[in-house]
């Protein structure tokens, strides 16, 4: 059996990817289709293997440009040739689950998200908070095509499977089609406690994205009085800059080791986003950090929330977290407070054990079963 692979881009290692390393894993010999590949930006479970790309990946600076040619992507992913392959396994956050199958070829698409910039999140992204007004007109002509084009090329997927029922209820709406969850996997043996003392130091790890809400829990750090270690990058990082204080450190991209470090040592996460899925949230619990997180999106499906209401003998037990009710500074900067306060106690063990249920192995049985293959 010839098995392709097909990724919306690989530019860097984020959930999706760690998704893909699973694929990559269970079919070795696969070749793998992507828009733009920058090399070495992924891992060598996915480089060390057949990568084809578009047109795309060839233009100079496509690494800090790719997401501008969003009107490209459709004819793009339609020109693969996928004509000599049995199975078509599709990880798919943009445009990759509307790739062309060839006859009697089974496709089975793992879905991160419909584009999330055409229909749920469009306001996040264009709204008029970020995007210029180049953008914004730009978007307001093509929204409409490229949404019908969204949705009429999901008869190209054979099974949906959704990261989070989260999703599989937007692919419900968005699609009309039905899909099988699988949480998205968490790498349980590299995210565990360091040993080391929790420090005095909040965190967010996180791409710099509208949705990602990364402004509310510096807003929310400071009217608390604590200290914010960011992870992560992205487009918007100069305007949080400028809206940080003394007491937030920007760090960028960390190795994975210095990552476990600092979940280890964090007083807690903040997750102020509303996420599809959201892998960060288990990485931190994995290392037994707990999370103050929004409550909605697909942290309700990972994070065990206290039943706090200012008396500690009504916290539940195994709770790994803190729900926040609104997705605004004065609400995030309370979850700190009350956690700051102890008046809510976090077991490191409860957090460790809620990850290891949606570890790398649970994750590479469903799929295999789901696939029809047999999981090593």
């Amino acid at each position: 059996m010839r098995v392709a692979l097909v990724h919306d881009w690989l530019t860097g290692m984020r959930g999706g990817e760690r998704v893909l390393e699973v694929f990559c894993d269970l079919f070795p010999g696969a070749d793998l289709f992507t828009l733009v590949h920058i090399p070495g930006a992924v891992s060598s479970v996915i480089e060390d293997r057949r990568i084809i790309t578009s047109p795309l990946s060839r233009l100079p600076g496509i690494a800090r440009s790719y997401r501008y040619f969003l009107p490209l992507f459709p004819a793009m992913v339609e020109r693969f040739d996928l004509r000599d392959y049995d199975l078509v396994v599709s990880s798919s956050h943009c445009v990759a689950k509307a790739v062309r199958p060839g006859p009697g070829a089974r496709h089975v698409s793992y879905v991160h998200t419909p584009m999330r910039y055409l229909w749920d999140r469009y306001e996040d992204y264009f709204g008029g908070g970020w995007a210029g007004p180049a953008t914004r007109a730009a978007m307001a002509t093509l929204r409409g095509p490229l949404r019908r084009w969204d949705r009429r090329t999901c008869d190209r997927v054979d099974a949906f499977v959704a990261n989070s029922r989260f999703v599989a209820e937007a692919i419900d709406r968005i699609y009309g089609r039905t899909a099988e969850v699988v949480h998205a996997p968490v790498d349980t043996d590299l995210f565990s406690e360091s040993g080391e003392p929790r420090g005095e130091e909040w965190l967010v790890v996180s791409a710099f994205a509208p949705y990602k809400r990364v402004d509310v829990a510096i807003r929310a750090a400071r009217r608390a009085g604590v200290r914010l270690a960011i992870v992560g990058v992205g487009p918007m990082e100069s305007d949080l800059r400028r809206l940080a204080g003394s007491g937030v450190r920007f760090l960028g991209s960390v190795p994975a080791d210095e990552l476990v470090r600092l979940y280890s040592t964090a007083r807690g996460l903040l997750f102020p986003g509303v996420e599809d899925f959201g892998i960060v949230p288990l990485e931190a619990m994995a290392c037994g950090c707990p999370v103050v997180a929004l409550d909605r999106g697909g942290a309700l499906e990972t994070v065990v929330g206290a039943e706090w209401a200012g008396d500690p003998a009504g916290v539940s037990t195994g709770a790994t977290g803190l729900f926040v009710g609104e997705q605004t500074p004065e609400a995030f900067a309370h979850g700190i407070t009350v956690v700051e306060s102890a008046e809510v106690a976090f077991d490191p063990d409860a957090c460790r054990k809620r990850a290891e249920e949606f570890s790398t192995g649970v994750f590479r049985s469903r799929m295999a079963q789901i696939l029809g293959i047999v999981s090593a």
